[in-house]
């Protein structure tokens, strides 16, 4: 029996939409069994998919009292509650066996059931979890069941959620997404756009951090989009639209901008680095930060060696080499600072003029972090005159040392490269996203030249024995295993 799904309802909205998602995918002979105590919301979801069903708002009395309720459709839907039957043999009396095979049958209380359980229930227990209910699905052998609905559940959660927005006469057009489960789309109403963002809760980085950050970003008079509406416990906020004018997209058609364009992003981590950070921020180990580039162990040796060989000595090694040289005093940073997160928004003035997006991992971290990710930049290569003055313009404007944070630089330049090697051969094993192993070779080079530094031969060593080059050959046998993880 594969594992049940659990679906958190925080509230009776939440629990109606499980019932008008399961009103889409049931079928003649699907019985359904509605676990749970007095008060679990049994005959609320039941009352829900009836009259999504029935595509009306037709009162749906519980059976309490009556048994069974019968509504007509195709096919025939029957609501039965058999808290009061004394024996199973009442339910023959009642006709549900022979519905059973041609109906779609609710049935509260199940138990009551006894051997005239049906073949192949879907089993849906409802109880109280914190404030709100959590349910579990068992649906039998349907396969794709479990994704479907989940599926459903996400696009009722944003239809409601855009209904009271205002914005549910929209049109839709997606987004490209990147590599979290994330996803985006422009709305046009009234000449009007704005962007739905979609985050299933659960993930690493929360519609909550998200909110947080944004706030901040907009007291410090950065280019935060500004939030139009938002739902926290169902993952869903509606943004302000920044355009198209990604980073990227500028440069492919007005190359002359590339300089100006990372001097304003240079000068935006200063200023973010020069103020207070956003409170509660995580402040991680250097021993935790070395710990989360073991990822180039863990998947991408794993993937293409099957082993992680020398984990142990790599994270030690990784940590040490941190301690030296990047682990003073920690500044706020946004962690995905990179062209593809960065708008250029020329109507607007000084900093204001880069527009910020996917900053909700933000946290406390060595300064030059975002400064390597912005530099070193997994999806493009910026050229080493820009990166060589922007690094020496960051360094001068904190009044650094040019040689020692240069050091930093590396060792921070490294440990990200390494992670992302980890997490680029991650996706295509365990994820089936292939399209990221053409983006190691980049991140490769990036990390044997960060690692050429004088200060970093031990580092250098480590990973030169444990780490093999992502030759053609190598990538292809990546690939050859894409999802093979799951």
């Amino acid at each position: 029996m594969h594992a049940p799904l659990i679906i958190d309802l925080a509230t009776e909205d939440d629990t109606a939409r499980l019932g008008r998602a399961l009103a889409g995918r049931l079928r003649a002979g699907d019985t359904v069994l509605l676990d749970g105590p007095i008060g679990a919301g049994k005959s609320h979801t039941a009352r829900a998919l009836i009259r999504a069903r029935l595509g009306t708002e037709e009162d749906v009395p519980s059976p309490t009292f009556t048994l069974v309720q019968t509504y007509p459709g195709d096919p025939y839907i029957w609501h039965a509650d058999l808290y009061r039957l004394t024996h199973p043999d009442e339910v023959v009396e009642l006709g549900l066996g022979d519905a059973f095979a041609t109906a779609i049958c609710l049935i509260e209380w199940p138990d009551r059931l006894g051997s005239l359980l049906p073949a192949n229930p879907i089993r849906l227990k409802l109880e109280s979890w914190g404030e709100g209910r959590r349910a579990t699905l068992l649906s039998g052998n349907r396969p794709g069941f479990d994704a479907a609905l989940t599926a459903d559940l996400r696009t009722l959660s944003a239809q409601d959620f855009l209904e009271a927005a205002g914005w549910d006469k929209a049109h839709h057009a997606p987004l490209a997404g990147d590599a979290s489960a994330r996803r985006y789309e422009r709305l046009t109403q009234n000449g009007q756009t704005a962007i739905l963002m979609d985050a299933p809760p659960g993930q690493a980085d929360s519609v909550a951090d998200f909110v947080r950050i944004d706030r901040h970003l907009l007291t410090l008079g950065l280019s935060a989009p500004q939030i139009l509406a938002q739902d926290i416990p169902n993952g869903l906020l509606l943004l302000e639209d920044f355009g198209d004018n990604l980073y990227p997209a500028m440069l492919a058609t007005q190359p002359a901008m590339e300089r100006t364009l990372y001097q304003a992003a240079t000068d935006v981590l200063l200023h973010l680095q020069a103020l207070p950070p956003a409170a509660d921020l995580a402040n991680l180990t250097a021993d935790a930060w070395a710990e989360a580039a073991a990822f180039a162990i863990d998947w991408y040796r794993n993937g293409l060696l099957g082993d992680t060989v020398g984990r142990a000595d790599f994270v030690t090694t990784l940590a040490d080499t941190l301690k030296r040289h990047a682990d003073g005093p920690r500044a706020m940073i946004l962690r995905d600072y990179h062209a593809e997160n960065l708008l250029w928004l020329p109507d607007r003035r000084g900093l204001s003029k880069v527009g910020l997006l996917d900053f909700q991992l933000a946290q406390l971290g060595q300064p030059g972090y975002d400064l390597v990710s912005l530099l070193q930049d997994a999806r493009r290569d910026v050229p080493l005159a820009i990166e060589t003055a922007m690094v020496r313009h960051f360094a001068e404007a904190r009044h650094a040392d040019l040689a020692t944070f240069s050091v930093a630089y590396a060792a921070l330049g490294a440990q990200r490269a390494l992670r992302i090697l980890g997490i680029f051969a991650r996706l295509c094993l365990k994820d089936s996203k292939p399209r990221y192993t053409g983006l190691i070779p980049r991140v490769w080079g990036q990390l044997q030249r960060n690692l050429s530094h004088p200060a970093l031969s031990d580092l250098q060593a480590i990973c030169a024995r444990l780490l093999p080059a992502p030759s053609p050959e190598a990538l292809q046998k990546l690939e050859a295993q894409c999802g093979a993880f799951r």
